[in-house]
């Protein structure tokens, strides 16, 4: 089992590999692989997907993935 943090200001449900899987600025559980990362149809938010290999983590170390505000650029 792998561990992910998803960042993003606010909090919003993250799906991974396009199924619900929890919310931003948690510490989320999944299988070690390559996966594709997204925060949903709402198009406020950059890139609009990220795809990262999780390997190596634990709960007290998850692997960081950081979505930004649009507005933010």
């Amino acid at each position: 089992m792998e561990y992910v943090k998803v960042k993003f200001p606010t909090r919003r449900r993250v799906y991974i590999d396009e199924e619900e899987n929890g919310y931003t600025n948690e510490v989320l559980r999944i299988d070690a692989g390559t996966h594709d990362f997204e925060l949903g149809n709402l198009a406020n938010y950059r890139p609009a997907s990220r795809t990262v290999t999780v390997k190596d983590t634990t709960v007290l170390e998850p692997l960081e993935i950081a979505f930004y505000r649009k507005e933010d650029e």
